[in-house]
């Protein structure tokens, strides 16, 4: 069989600017989705940050099925900090999380609850409502992910914001916030297939911000695959690697 063909478009989903990687038509016929991933990029990074993911998580999979990869820009835009490309799902102060760390003020962290967190999470939640329609599909066939406060927001949302837990969710450096409101919920992420990614030497999440959120997630009866590598605030490739035999399995499942 030949292999898919993916073309990258810029499209309005609901509230947010997206980019979207499908297959193209095969012989004027459209190609049937089998999974959906959607990726929420960090504080400061440019709507389209994770865009380059897609191409060698779509080769990695290598599925014959179609998969259909959503990457939605934050709604703030952090121009006015100086960051003229730069979008942020909530506001935030950088420096003030890392004094709060390094002054062991561990509660402004886990139980910090953004302002802007509802609304992004509804944003979100409205994108993926979307997606999902077009595709066919339900949250059975969604993997959601995201790096850094992506991830934060995709742990928010998988808790508070879908009607139905994704079927895997990919976080990678993310942290644990909002205790008081993600753990009496957590166990609703029993069945949900989660992978966690963590770099021994970040800077601005320092892992043990990630492992608090592992054991959350773990204390409520969730498989949490968490790897550690030795690098700072990025994705490995051992992530990517791992993300797209998740998709593959996700479309094969159709």
């Amino acid at each position: 069989m030949k292999p898919l063909t993916y073309q990258a478009t810029r499209e309005r989903l609901g509230p947010l600017d997206c980019v979207v990687v499908a297959p193209a038509p095969a012989n004027g016929a459209t190609v049937k989705i089998a999974a959906l991933g959607v990726f929420c990029h960090g504080f400061g990074a440019s709507g389209e940050d994770l865009v380059g993911l897609a191409g060698e998580l779509l080769q990695i999979a290598a599925s014959d099925a179609g998969i259909m990869l959503v990457f939605p820009a934050a709604p703030l835009s952090l121009e006015e900090q100086g960051m003229p490309d730069g979008r942020a799902w909530w506001m935030l102060s950088i420096q003030h999380m890392i004094s709060a760390l390094e002054d062991g003020r561990y509660e402004q962290i886990r139980e910090g609850v953004p302002d802007e967190i509802d609304s992004a999470r509804q944003s979100l939640s409205a994108v993926v409502e979307i997606a999902l329609k077009r595709c066919d599909l339900t949250e059975k066939n969604l993997l959601l992910g995201g790096f850094s406060q992506g991830a934060m927001l995709a742990v928010d949302t998988a808790l508070r914001g879908l009607s139905a837990p994704p079927a895997q969710l990919c976080l990678y450096s993310g942290a644990l916030i909002c205790e008081r409101l993600w753990k009496p919920l957590a166990n609703r992420l029993q069945h949900t297939q989660i992978f966690q990614s963590h770099g021994r030497l970040d800077p601005i999440l320092p892992l043990q911000t990630g492992l608090w959120l592992r054991d959350m997630l773990q204390a409520a009866q969730c498989q949490v695959d968490f790897v550690e590598f030795n690098g700072p605030h990025t994705i490995p490739i051992t992530a990517i690697e791992r993300t797209a035999h998740m998709l593959s399995q996700l479309a094969e499942k159709m």
